[in-house]
């Protein structure tokens, strides 16, 4: 049962993939956030949404202000000043 499951989400994000032109690195990203990749269509700009970002790079810009984020502050946290 587990591999049917696996294969069918593997589907639907190869099908995701071709749809809307992601790349694999795109992909890796929209899983790690949890992404629904049956919901991106409301993601993807409409001709009259010129406000909203192209969906690869709308998933870019999520991970990297969920994930940028904490190792910055870790090595902020690490990084002591030196006392003479």
């Amino acid at each position: 049962m587990k591999k049917k499951k696996k294969r069918i989400s593997d589907d639907i994000w190869s099908l995701v993939r071709t749809k809307y032109h992601l790349s694999s690195r795109q992909i890796e990203m929209a899983k790690k956030l949890g992404m629904n990749p049956k919901k991106f269509g409301g993601f993807v700009p409409n001709k009259s949404e010129l406000w909203k970002k192209p969906l690869g790079q709308f998933i870019e810009s999520c991970y990297y202000k969920r994930f940028k984020r904490q190792k910055t502050e870790s090595r902020k946290n690490e990084m002591k000043p030196k006392v003479l």
